[in-house]
């Protein structure tokens, strides 16, 4: 009778373990499912074609807490980029977004939504744009891409990536975002806490001019 005492328990025990899963695995699994690619892959590879890699630099900081849906924010280009149209975006060149949503999640964890849509020249000419945020890194790793610390900056984007699920992109924050989706990122923190960028973080992007046949969805 204690045997079979014991093995009902083990059973369910087992039971528990199989269809309850860590609290803190299913945060993860479930931010990677809210962001995840709802774009067709043709349509992510044609607009991959058209866009180049870049890096800049967060030009202030953006707390979720604090920042609002619509806000405007700026980062700098770190290096002069050719767009596929023919346009040149020089070094410093504003690039312009905004941001999409800045809400509370239903565990108790934020998220924040970024979305660049213009790049303004020092000469005030403004260029539309589309970008995809491939990664980031925190400000003191520096302000540019100098190889002075190669590795600890975020990778640029080779072109083939369309979709990115980073778990822990930076300080405790997870980053999604997918080629043509309707944001360039989205920033979600992995506890309980608000999205708050540094002024300085480096951003590394996929970038193109703004026009194609961008679909909605996405990141």
């Amino acid at each position: 009778m204690k045997d079979k005492s014991v093995f009902a328990l083990s059973l369910a025990f087992a039971t528990l373990v199989l269809f309850c899963p860590n609290p803190a695995n299913a945060r993860t699994a479930n931010a990677v499912q809210d962001f995840s690619n709802k774009v067709p892959p043709a349509v992510a590879k044609s607009e991959a074609a058209e866009m180049v890699p870049a890096e800049a630099v967060l030009a202030q900081s953006l707390d979720a807490n604090s920042v609002r849906t619509g806000a405007q924010f700026q980062a700098k280009l770190s290096d002069t980029v050719h767009l596929k149209n023919g346009v040149k975006l020089p070094k410093g060149t504003a690039l312009i977004g905004t941001v999409a949503t800045d809400r509370m999640r239903a565990d108790g964890t934020s998220r924040l939504a970024l979305r660049f849509t213009k790049a303004q020249l020092k000469d005030g000419k403004v260029v539309p744009i589309e970008a995809t945020i491939i990664g980031v890194a925190p400000p003191e790793y520096g302000s540019a891409w100098d190889g002075s610390d190669a590795q600890a900056a975020p990778e640029q984007w080779n072109g083939k990536v369309l979709q990115v699920d980073e778990i822990g992109a930076i300080s405790g924050f997870d980053l999604h975002s997918s080629i043509a989706g309707t944001n360039s990122g989205v920033f979600v923190s992995a506890k309980k806490d608000h999205v708050k960028l540094s002024d300085n973080t480096q951003i590394s992007l996929a970038i193109a001019p703004r026009g194609r046949n961008q679909m909605s969805g996405g990141a």
